[in-house]
């Protein structure tokens, strides 16, 4: 006993106390909140032995992690849980016993958490990941027709208020001090309209909401690509689709919902499911990607192909993308894998044909902004596109690996004109192809 207490002593003289770690050390940990469900990841230079519990009074999330001493990173935990978090109220870190950890995370609402481990992949090593989601999860189709009430009941009040004041500037008599004549008759006074007499649409007015799914790629554990002055793919297409969103809110009788409004991470399979859930009528997946060679530019258009990629850039591009639940940080068992790849393959002919009539009118509003990469809409395997009754495109609005466009998309007058092309590439498609109706109304 003497003899190894002695071996260690010498050991930690060598390396650091913060290095002896029982065989684990952590490297970093990080937290990703969001309205849908909370991220937590502990990145270590192994695996982690990880037991958890829930305790209650208050609601806790208790994690025992065997073979690990409480180190300065693991501490920087505590730290960085915002007071905005919608999950946890705060963290706890401490050695519960020797070689054991133990955080206790505290809990603002009933949480289902789902505790799960990666495998090293891309700029990662050993990752456990603890997912804190809401026992209850939320409707977002009855989210979008509330806030379609909301947007209505906000329009109609505008048009009130300035109804209003333009008749009160009518009525108003005419002061001496402005040189005007007498004022008007009672017979010549305008007479006040009603208020219940603000405009209404035209025939063309949509008797149901349009829904689009827009779908910023990447995000949370996942940056996506990066430029060369470090520009991140997953926050240059969130802030574009933050911009969309609200340029297709103002559109009338046409609302947007996003798969992600936040830096965290959404699978590729729960990206479909979100746009099948509010039936939406397309889906827009937004990016921003790398290529092997800095010289490669211009913004494309990409549909799913059953068949094939339609080149090779397309194909090489597709397995990128759908490579992001590998980077992003899946829990597998969480899903019925088996399902969900039999929904994926659902596919049909009618929803690639509307894709590539969608994919044609965004592709030809986005040559007026700038460089195309190429002139047609491209076709691959995305598994993002994948909606078996959803038309749905992928838009790389540049490459983000040449300078010259990095320098673009850090651009709020680029990211604007982007978003003018993709709001008028779905409006003419949508003339052209108006939405069939819903078995729910809305």
């Amino acid at each position: 006993m003497k003899r190894r207490d002695l071996l260690q002593g010498s050991i930690a003289l060598l390396l650091g106390t913060h290095e002896l770690a029982f065989g684990a050390s952590i490297l970093a940990v990080r937290v990703w909140p969001a309205a849908e469900y909370t991220r937590v990841t502990l990145e270590s230079d192994t695996a982690l032995s990880i037991k958890h519990f829930m305790a209650e009074n208050p609601s806790r999330l208790v994690i025992d992690i065997d073979g690990l001493e409480l180190s300065p990173a693991l501490r920087e935990l505590v730290g960085k849980v915002r007071s905005d978090d919608p999950f946890i109220a705060g963290v706890r870190v401490g050695q519960n016993q020797p070689r054991v950890v133990r955080l206790v995370i505290d809990l603002k609402q009933s949480t289902a958490p789902q505790l799960f481990t990666l495998a090293p992949v891309a700029a990662y090593q050993h990752r456990s990941v603890f997912d804190l989601h809401p026992t209850q999860e939320r409707d977002p189709l009855l989210a979008l027709v509330q806030d379609k009430s909301q947007a209505e009941q906000k329009a109609a009040q505008a048009v009130q208020d300035a109804l209003g004041e333009f008749l009160g500037k009518m009525n108003k008599p005419p002061t001496a001090a402005s040189g005007a004549g007498p004022a008007p008759s009672p017979a010549t006074t305008p007479a006040p309209v009603a208020a219940a007499s603000a405009p209404t649409m035209s025939q063309s007015r949509i008797d149901r909401l349009i829904i689009v799914a827009l779908d910023p790629g990447h995000g949370g554990e996942d940056p996506g690509a990066t430029g060369p002055t470090g520009l991140r793919e997953k926050d240059v297409v969130l802030a574009v689709a933050l911009k969309l969103r609200d340029r297709i809110n103002a559109v009338p009788g046409m609302r947007a919902m996003l798969t992600r409004d936040a830096d965290y991470f959404v699978p590729l399979q729960e990206r479909v499911r979100k746009a099948r859930r509010v039936q939406a009528d397309l889906f827009v997946s937004i990016h921003a990607d790398a290529f092997m060679k800095p010289s490669a530019r211009g913004a494309s258009v990409f549909a799913l192909s059953q068949n094939g990629a339609t080149s090779t850039a397309a194909r090489w591009m597709a397995d990128k993308e759908n490579a992001a639940d590998l980077v992003g940080g899946v829990n597998f068992k969480a899903k019925d894998s088996a399902v969900l790849r039999a929904m994926l393959d659902m596919s049909t002919t009618r929803q690639i044909k509307d894709s590539l009539k969608l994919g044609g009118e965004v592709l030809g509003q986005i040559r007026k902004v700038g460089h195309l990469h190429k002139g047609s809409v491209e076709q691959a395997g995305f598994a993002v596109l994948k909606a078996p009754d959803v038309p749905s495109i992928l838009v790389e609005t540049a490459f983000i690996s040449n300078p010259d466009e990095e320098k673009k998309l850090r651009s709020d007058d680029y990211r604007e004109q982007l978003v003018d092309a993709l709001t008028a590439g779905i409006k003419r498609y949508f003339a052209k192809n108006p939405p069939l109706a819903r078995n729910r109304q809305l």
